[in-house]
């Protein structure tokens, strides 16, 4: 490694959507603070979103830039404006507006490769869902990383039950199978898995994925938000059996050091920082739950009265983040018991919208924290060293609900049975309750906190010099070196 090399210079492509965001931007601020030229590719209303949380990499010197790419709403049918999928989301009309809103994702080829002629970076590290990203980057000779956004655990568990499809040798939708050739005996059942994998119906979604798998396969390899020792058998099987050039380069949200930086990742927090802190401070250490269900998961209001009547009938202090989308100010909040926020008052803080969740998550008076299992969460969660209460929705979260409750052993599931888009599944007050008293009171609840402690440990030094992270990272960089013409 001549110090007169040529800086090595990396294009980031986020998915527009604030959980593939989150990881890219963070990403992009650890690779520019180890010395690298980072530029984050995004599209114009997506752009604030980077800029504001770059600034202070950029303040310190560090060589961290935006391009942008006109996002082509209106070729796809989409209404102006429509550049992430926040836009439509809680839409009645959702179904049919991620379908024109993926269309509008492959249309970013032919601007995405004038500017990969125009700079021709050492590498691009592109979104799972750009799978024309490996044809646009083969173009110009450059390497092409794939970011799944999600674990060793899951990749792997997804591949084993696509290879050998045991939710078809199963006599109910309900009946529990042994993922095959997975390592830990890992049991599923069929209404657990996404509904692309388990309909066989041929779609535009399927085809994505399909095509998503075969662009990764051709790709110069694949890099992971994780870090080794969390899951080191997931991680070997996923190189070594599954034959994928992977580096595991996590947990990335620790680039975030300072109090500033945990509040500045994602969309402006609802609630004020020092407002948050105050609250938190006044409380004892492991004595509070925080409860949060990620940027998608949109409940109904009567699951929302159950979450809050097993919060109350659980006696736990608690924060908890909802995010309803009320039509107009008028709206009453029927979402809450009679009087509930009155009888909580000093014992819950209800945060409506978004919330700074690594700076909540690392505060000591947080003992758990009650989880919808998206990657991000889960790996924040890790990183603090809390214990979890497991509630997957959909996407690949039933994968990480039983990465954490049957493998690491540092959570418990709130008992849901079945992957459902968006709402999730019905769970009772009784249900809450139960796992919250579980995780936070009694010697197994102390026995799964010691050992997310440790993980939580273990993390942290994984991105120091000389961790697994650190050395990953560092091997992947000779080889983007060596790859140069």
């Amino acid at each position: 490694m001549g110090s007169l090399d040529p800086q090595v210079h990396i294009f980031f492509f986020p998915f527009m959507a604030h959980g593939h965001m989150i990881p890219t931007v963070d990403m992009a601020k650890l690779f520019a603070s180890r010395g690298l030229k980072t530029t984050i590719i995004t599209t114009p209303l997506n752009a604030p979103f980077f800029s504001k949380t770059i600034q202070k990499t950029k303040d310190l010197g560090f060589d961290i830039n935006i391009q942008t790419i006109k996002f082509p709403a209106a070729e796809a049918g989409l209404p102006d404006g429509c550049e992430n999928t926040d836009a439509f989301i809680a839409n009645d009309n959702a179904g049919e507006m991620t379908k024109k809103f993926f269309v509008a994702t492959t249309l970013l080829q032919e601007p995405f490769e004038k500017l990969l002629q125009e700079y021709h970076p050492d590498c691009i590290v592109a979104d799972m869902f750009f799978p024309w990203a490996t044809d646009a980057a083969a173009k110009f000779g450059i390497p092409r990383l794939v970011f799944h956004g999600t674990s060793n655990f899951a990749l792997t568990a997804g591949e084993c039950v696509r290879l050998y499809e045991p939710h078809k040798k199963v006599s109910s939708d309900s009946e529990p199978f042994v993922v095959p050739n997975l390592p830990g005996d890992i049991k599923l059942t069929k209404k657990q898995l996404p509904d692309f994998v388990t309909e066989n119906v041929e779609n535009d979604f399927t085809k994505l994925v399909k095509a998503s798998k075969e662009a990764e396969m051709r790709s110069f390899g694949v890099i992971v938000n994780s870090f080794y020792e969390l899951e080191p058998a997931y991680a070997d099987y996923y190189k070594n059996v599954l034959g994928r050039r992977a580096w595991n380069v996590g947990p990335v949200s620790l680039c975030n050091r300072d109090v500033e930086d945990k509040v500045g990742r994602g969309k402006e927090a609802s609630i004020d920082q020092h407002e948050c802190l105050k609250w938190l401070d006044s409380k004892k250490s492991n004595s509070v739950v925080y409860i949060c269900f990620g940027s998608i998961a949109n409940f109904t209001a009567s699951q929302l009265k159950e979450i809050a009547t097993g919060l109350e009938a659980s006696g736990q202090q608690f924060v908890w983040v909802v995010r309803r989308n009320r039509k107009s100010e008028e709206d009453k909040e029927d979402w809450l018991p009679e009087g509930f926020e009155e009888r909580m008052e000093g014992k819950g803080l209800i945060i409506r919208g978004w919330a700074p969740q690594v700076l909540i998550l690392d505060h000591e008076a947080i003992g758990a924290f009650v989880t919808h299992c998206g990657w991000n969460s889960t790996l924040e969660g890790v990183t603090a060293g809390k214990p979890m209460v497991t509630w997957p929705v959909f996407a690949e979260q039933f994968y990480n609900e039983k990465l954490v409750t049957d493998v690491l052993k540092t959570g418990v599931g709130v008992g849901v049975k079945a992957w459902v888009r968006l709402h999730g599944d019905h769970v009772t007050s009784e249900a809450v309750e139960k796992a919250i008293t579980q995780i936070m009171v009694g010697e197994e609840a102390e026995e799964m906190r010691s050992r997310a402690k440790k993980l939580g440990e273990m993390a942290r030094k994984a991105v120091e010099e000389g961790g697994s992270s650190y050395s990953d990272f560092n091997a992947l960089i000779e080889e983007l070196r060596l790859h140069r013409p």
